[in-house]
Order: C-alpha cells, then sequence, then structure tokens
C-alpha cells in the first residue's frame, strides 16, 4: 500500500474515495477548476518557502517528468544528517506511508513541521493532514519539536514587494493532533484492508460527500437515486438534504407528500412533478418596472482573485474588477448601444476601470445589474480607493436597481428554472431555443470562472493568442449585458 498525505485525507473523509480511486477512477468526474487551485497553491508554496530565511528544496523530476520519490527522500536524508536549518518538501517514507513536508525548520532536539495552506483559516482536516505527517516523520525517526499551520492574512495589504512575515500568519497546532494522531493506525490498519479487497465497500452516501471538500465521485454513488431528487431542491441545507434523505423521502413525489418545504421549494416540485406552465404576477412585474427609468444602463462586471496580491493597495482574495460590459437605451424606441472595458492582463486594472465608468455611465441614471450586490460592492470598494472618483462613483452605485428581483420574489417562475433564479438559469428558461443567448455556443470563455482564470494568464500568451483571448472575454461579458437586455424586454413584454 503507497499512502501519501493527500490519499490519507481522502480515505479519512471517506473510505469509499480511496476505493474508487483503485478500482474505478474512470468514475471521477473532471474537476474543471482543479490545475488553476494547484497552480495557486504552488505559488503560495514557493513563496512561503522563504518564511525562515534560506533553505533546499528536494523536489526531483524524473526523466518523464514526475516526482522522483526515491531521489527526494535520498535527498532529505542527506539534508538532516548535514543539518540544515530549512528544507523544503522534506520527503520521508515509512512502511509503504510516504509524505513531503512544506517546511521542516531545524529546532533545538528535532525539526518542526510547517504545513503551508493558501486559505484563511483552520480548517480540521488540516489537523489531520498534520497529524499524519507527524506520525510518518517520527517513525522515520525524526523528533519532531513542532507542528504548524501557515495560513494566508487576508488582512494584509500590499505595498510595494511582498511581505512574507505579514502575508502569511503561523498558528501553532500541536495541543489540536493527538486525537486525530491516536487514529492513525487504526485507519490505516482499515485502510488496508479495504484496498485488499476487491469488494466495492458498502459505504452510503453522507454529509462526508460534501465536507470537507467535495467528492469526485458523487455521481457514481446517487446513480442509484431517481432523477429529479431531495438533492435537486434548490436552496434546502445539505444536512436538510441528508435528513430527508435518512427518513427515505427522496422523490419529488415523496417531498410532495412529506416535505416541510418552503413556498419557492413547494413550488419547484409542484411545477415539476404537474408541469405547469409559466407562473406570472403581472402587477409584481410592473411595480418593479416602474421603478426603472431612461437612459438605462445595463451593467455586469469580470472580476479575478488572487491568493497573493499582485498590485499595491489590495488584499489577498480581493475582488479585482479588470472588464465590464455597458449597453444602455437612451430613450424609450432608442437604438441598443454598447461599451465595454477590458484591462491589460498584468497590469493594475482599478483605476482604469474606475476612471472608465465614471466616463460611460453618468450621474443621476438608472443602472440595471444581476445580482446587484456584487457590482455595488465592487464599486464601493473603488470609491473607497480613489476618492476624487468616489462622489461619481458613489452615485452610479446608489442609482443601480437588482434585475434579480422579479425572479426572486416570484413574479415570473416556470419549471425549467429548476427552483434557481440565477441568470443562467433564468435566461435558457425563458429563451430555451435561441443560440445567441446559450452560452455553450461562446468560444473560450463560458462562465464566470473561466474569465477569472484566462485573463491573469494573458500577458504570458503569444501575441495572436492574446488577441483571440481578449476577443473571447469580451464576448462572453458582453453576453451578460445582452441577456439582461433581453429579459427586460420579456418582462415588458408580458405586462
Amino acid at each position: 500500500m503507497f499512502f501519501s498525505k493527500s490519499k490519507y485525507c481522502s480515505f479519512w473523509q471517506c473510505p469509499k474515495i480511496t476505493w474508487l480511486d483503485k478500482f474505478k477512477p474512470e468514475e471521477k468526474e473532471i474537476d474543471t477548476s482543479l490545475a488553476a487551485r494547484l497552480s495557486t497553491g504552488n505559488e503560495v508554496g514557493d513563496l512561503a518557502m522563504t518564511l525562515f530565511g534560506n533553505f533546499v528544496e528536494t523536489t526531483t523530476l524524473s526523466e518523464d517528468n514526475h516526482l522522483d520519490y526515491s531521489a527526494m527522500i535520498q535527498k532529505t536524508a542527506d539534508e538532516v544528517a548535514k543539518g540544515t536549518e530549512n528544507i523544503c518538501e522534506a520527503a520521508f517514507s515509512y512502511n509503504g506511508l510516504y509524505c513531503a513536508v512544506d517546511i521542516l525548520h531545524k529546532e533545538k532536539g528535532g525539526y518542526a513541521i510547517y504545513e503551508i495552506k493558501s486559505s484563511t483559516h483552520l480548517n480540521y482536516i488540516y489537523l489531520v493532514d498534520v497529524a499524519y505527517q507527524k506520525y510518518v516523520l517520527e517513525k522515520s525517526g525524526i523528533t519532531v519539536t513542532g507542528t504548524y499551520l501557515v495560513n494566508i492574512n487576508n488582512k494584509y495589504v500590499r505595498h510595494g514587494d511582498i511581505n512574507v512575515k505579514e502575508l502569511f500568519f503561523i498558528q501553532d497546532v500541536s495541543g489540536l493532533l493527538q486525537e486525530e494522531y491516536d487514529k492513525i493506525e487504526e485507519n490505516l490498519k482499515c485502510a488496508d484492508e479495504i484496498l485488499n479487497n476487491e469488494t466495492e465497500p458498502n459505504i452510503d452516501i453522507s454529509d462526508k460527500c460534501t465536507s470537507p471538500y467535495s467528492c469526485a465521485y458523487w455521481k457514481y454513488c446517487t446513480k442509484h437515486l431517481p432523477t429529479p431528487n431531495v438533492f435537486d431542491v434548490y436552496r434546502l441545507g445539505i444536512g436538510k438534504k441528508f435528513k430527508y434523505y435518512n427518513d427515505g423521502i427522496i422523490s419529488f413525489e415523496e417531498l410532495e407528500k412529506h416535505g416541510h418545504l418552503d413556498y419557492k421549494q413547494t413550488r419547484q416540485i409542484d411545477y415539476y412533478l404537474h408541469d405547469k406552465g409559466t407562473y406570472i404576477k403581472k402587477d409584481g412585474i410592473k411595480k418593479f418596472l416602474d421603478t426603472l427609468s431612461y437612459p438605462l444602463y445595463f451593467l455586469d462586471f469580470e472580476t479575478m482573485q488572487s491568493v497573493i496580491p499582485q498590485f499595491d493597495g489590495t488584499r489577498p482574495y480581493q475582488q479585482i474588477p479588470f472588464q465590464y460590459s455597458l449597453h444602455y437605451i437612451e430613450s424609450e424606441g432608442a437604438p441598443l448601444k454598447h461599451k465595454e472595458f477590458l484591462a491589460e492582463s498584468g497590469e493594475n486594472p482599478l483605476r482604469a476601470i474606475a476612471e472608465s465608468l465614471c466616463a460611460n455611465i453618468p450621474m443621476n441614471v438608472c443602472t440595471l445589474a444581476y445580482n446587484k450586490k456584487f457590482e455595488c460592492g465592487r464599486i464601493k470598494e473603488l470609491a473607497e480607493i480613489f476618492p476624487d472618483l468616489s462622489k461619481h462613483l458613489l452615485n452610479i452605485e446608489r442609482n443601480i436597481k437588482d434585475l434579480l428581483v422579479p425572479f426572486q420574489k416570484g413574479y415570473y417562475y416556470n419549471k425549467a428554472m429548476g427552483g434557481s433564479f440565477s441568470i443562467k438559469s433564468v435566461l435558457p428558461a425563458i429563451f430555451p431555443d435561441d443560440p445567441s443567448l446559450n452560452y455553450h455556443n461562446l468560444d473560450g470563455v463560458h462562465n464566470g470562472s473561466e474569465a477569472m482564470t484566462i485573463f491573469p494568464l494573458i500577458k504570458d500568451m503569444p501575441k495572436e493568442e492574446q488577441s483571440i483571448a481578449r476577443k473571447n472575454l469580451l464576448k462572453y461579458c458582453e453576453l451578460d449585458t445582452f441577456a439582461m437586455v433581453k429579459i427586460w424586454q420579456k418582462l415588458i413584454s408580458l405586462i
């Protein structure tokens, strides 16, 4: 049995994950955001290596560009023998168990483990991870003098070069590990029995499927459930969903008879089971539309989030707007017009986007956003950063109306929305056969996550690819506001 710390943590979450990884890996659903998260984790890890000054890294690749575990283990042993103060990716193996310690820091009497995480808080699974590392190191003959978690300080604001001492905060978790440490040998014995048995373990779905991480085998493990089922009920907490499941109330038919759901959840089930048409509350829609006025603007932002702040004045995980689309109609019956902004990848976009908003949206005009809390939040942040523009920016923010409202309040609903009010659910429900409104027909960028991932990479692309990527970003964001225009026009037609 070869067990890394990540495999041990997967087993801790659910033994069936580890069994499926070995015997049915083809059933795993591909996580399209995994590569971006791994890249972020590597970037954070590389920077954190400098926390204690000079270091030696043991990472070694084989000829086929995979990690050479044997070489890393030997290199680590050599550095320990030398008394090297800081060994990064320090590799150890014991009885089929393997781990690489992010930072192994020499202290009086032994070495301390420093585990680096790109999150901003302590998660219990991190204790499981560190306890496993401590076990492997002690079995390998290392005296572990301390165990520490290195997290991101989300209060840190960048000014000039990154200050690693301020960007990261270190937490001593030595006193929190014992309970998990004491379970390791029992867990490993259980894992050995499961992984040496070709019979799939009889483990039912539970809240472990979503905590601490969403399981990639969810679709496989729920193939016995009817479609739709309790897990498709919109805005029903996962704890309540599993309570219904464990009580045998799973199908929409069973939920209709025995479920005690709120109005919107009941409506989702009712419209699905009885194939009801579209519900329209005309007076509610009219009341909302009466709050709008010409000239009317439709605004949507795209943002990026960097764990390590790229620009002065920004924080870890801050939503940095780099793009917007703006459709507008100056008067009733006037033609639809469009303006847009897309920053240069690699440059701080904040001043440029703030100035562009002030240039393109006059004061005291009505602006529509979909789920306006997001756009309002970004504009308020820009106003705080740039006091000379704050009067205009805050005027824009105060005059933003929310196109989400008529759907959230239930003035319009049909079965195809599946209980959701997001624009990605509402748009195809209202316009099911319009290819110009289908995000799947776009090239390169189909959702906000892809936009967030692609934009920072453009600066490193060849010129031709940069042009294509920018074009794809512009088309995607333009569709977001064009979709809002079409939804607004549909609401007008209904009354």
